[in-house]
């Protein structure tokens, strides 16, 4: 894994060939606090049965404010890290950060599912086996548990508008590196990517082969997709990496946002990168 702090390489945001001010992705003051006189989302906790692992498994959905039954809503599944769970986010304050930008009309009422993104009959945090290949096989397994056991769920639960450009998928660290392999395999699914200091492994590197190769690092039939990366500056965690992926992009001429912010491997930057993206997602 490489530990090289992107301060050390990059001193401006970068914007797929050009060039933005790190201003331009400064979220408003106070975009994660709660304030008087908005209604915020309601944080459901649902079970389901998942084919894929053999077992029960948990998931939260946030349903937007006044949401409505019989009302069709795009979708945005929000991955966690490594050593998380289906609770990791819930320290992010997605229902506030999301909450504000709808109150504000920066963003579109949406239903957000938090999986637990291990997808193996033992799906809770071991620390024996944190960093070997076998558990980052859970996290890569999560594909198939996505395609066929939860999006059925959600779909039987709630009205989800159909269709790629009502569908999103975003997460941190490992769940960086997990949207960025499911949404450009299944890019006929969804239209938008996320990746907030996204972890190794999307490329080869020196413990695993990587799930896709440079060259063919971008969506599956060149389809337009959002893409989203951002990094923290002193992010000793995953280092180069998240400008690494950009660069690929780059290379291979796939249009996306990469910027850099203050911040490590912390909650700073994933909630920063959280608002960025989905202030953009579900435009018309």
């Amino acid at each position: 894994m490489k530990l090289i702090p992107l301060a050390l390489l990059l001193a401006a945001c970068c914007l797929a060939g050009a060039h933005a001010h790190a201003e331009d992705y400064t979220p408003v003051p106070g975009f994660d606090q709660r304030r008087e006189g908005i209604a915020y989302g309601k944080m459901v906790y649902h079970t389901y049965h998942s084919q894929t692992t053999g077992t029960e498994r948990k998931c939260y959905a946030l349903l937007p404010p006044g949401y409505d039954a019989e009302k069709e809503y795009p979708v945005l599944y929000l991955l966690h890290g490594i050593g998380g769970d289906h609770n990791e986010w819930l320290g992010g304050k997605p229902d506030v950060v999301i909450g504000n930008l709808i109150a504000a009309g920066k963003a579109k009422e949406m239903i957000v599912v938090i999986p637990n993104v291990r997808a193996r009959a033992n799906d809770s945090i071991n620390a024996a086996d944190m960093y070997t290949p076998a558990h980052f096989a859970a996290f890569d397994h999560f594909i198939n548990d996505l395609q066929n056991d939860l999006m059925p769920f959600i779909q039987s639960r709630y009205k989800i508008a159909p269709g790629r450009e009502n569908a999103a998928i975003a997460g941190l660290s490992m769940g960086g590196r997990e949207a960025l392999y499911i949404g450009l395999t299944l890019s006929d699914t969804f239209g938008y990517v996320g990746a907030f200091c996204p972890a190794p492994g999307v490329l080869p590197y020196n413990v695993e082969k990587g799930l896709f190769e440079k060259k063919d690092f971008a969506p599956a039939g060149n389809q337009h997709t959002f893409i989203l990366i951002n990094a923290g500056e002193t992010d000793y965690v995953v280092g180069s990496w998240p400008k690494d992926y950009s660069d690929t992009l780059t290379e291979n001429g796939v249009e996306h946002i990469f910027y850099v912010t203050k911040g490590g491997h912390d909650f700073t930057v994933w909630k920063h990168g959280l608002y960025n993206f989905v202030s953009r997602i579900f435009q018309d």
